[in-house]
């Protein structure tokens, strides 16, 4: 028992960690994404209230969130492609790409003021939801560009999902459908870009947090908490299934419609967090 903290209140956290694992399952297999703009806020709260110093909560946030995606974004990655909704070749060209953004993120965010990453999350997300409430309107080419340019929207994609705590699909989608790939080959190659991006994000903040751990809770490895890992990473994969059911059974424009609200959400709620 911690002490100042409440067994009802503990119980009712846990209930928030569960519910939010549900939430990030189907955001996962709806939109390839790893559901970190979920978890982060659930989290967040959850340390505070047990107490962990300001000075380490939003980066043990991040961490842990990174972890928890990981089983998440595995499942989701294998039901998109049981389905046929996977580009391999974008996959070879962008996954060393990513690695390496994602580690600079990780030992960016150990220092970085957290409002920068909140303002950088809202930046893209409306961004993104532009160019999918505007349809195929938006569009960069027919085709994807050569391997230079490849490499550096691979670097940029790891970099932000390692600073926001995301398994990078929502960056990965809106590259892929500039460039005239369909929705559910870019969600399913999302989500399969977010299985090397999420595990290299996990070590890189255990490896960051590792001089702080003083700091940290119990049972947590660097930034990462085994106590958020262990209670939310096993509902999210079990419902990152039926987020892959809902989107091959969406028509292609509702699909990009839902995906534009869900990040119009998330902005609105980064935007009240920094007021």
């Amino acid at each position: 028992m911690i002490p100042g903290v409440a067994l009802g209140e503990l119980a009712w956290l846990a209930l928030a960690i569960v519910a939010g694992g549900v939430v990030t399952g189907i955001l996962a297999g709806l939109f390839g994404i790893g559901g970190g703009a979920v978890i982060v806020p659930v989290l967040y709260e959850v340390f505070r209230v047990i107490g962990v110093p300001e000075e380490v909560r939003m980066q043990l946030c991040i961490g842990t969130s990174l972890a928890i995606i990981v089983p998440t974004t595995i499942r989701s990655y294998y039901a998109h492609r049981a389905r046929g909704a996977v580009l391999p070749d974008v996959m070879r060209i962008w996954m060393v790409p990513m690695v390496v953004g994602v580690a600079a993120g990780a030992g960016i965010a150990t220092f970085a003021p957290q409002a920068v990453f909140k303002i950088a999350f809202v930046v893209l997300a409306m961004i993104i939801s532009a160019r999918l409430f505007g349809g195929d309107r938006w569009r960069l080419g027919d085709t994807l560009p050569g391997r230079f340019a490849m490499t550096i929207y691979g670097l940029a994609i790891g970099l932000a999902s390692s600073l926001m705590g995301v398994s990078g699909g929502s960056m990965s989608t809106m590259v892929l459908t500039l460039y005239g790939k369909p929705i559910h080959a870019a969600v399913g190659t999302a989500a399969g870009l977010g299985v090397p991006l999420t595990i290299a994000g996990t070590i890189g903040y255990v490896l960051a947090g590792l001089p702080h751990q003083a700091s940290l809770p119990p049972l947590s490895i660097g930034f990462v908490s085994l106590i958020g890992v262990a209670l939310m990473a096993p509902v999210s994969s079990f419902m990152a299934s039926y987020g892959v059911r809902l989107a091959h059974w969406l028509p292609k424009r509702q699909l990009e419609i839902a995906f534009g609200i869900f990040l119009l959400l998330v902005s609105v709620r980064f935007i009240v967090s920094l007021v």
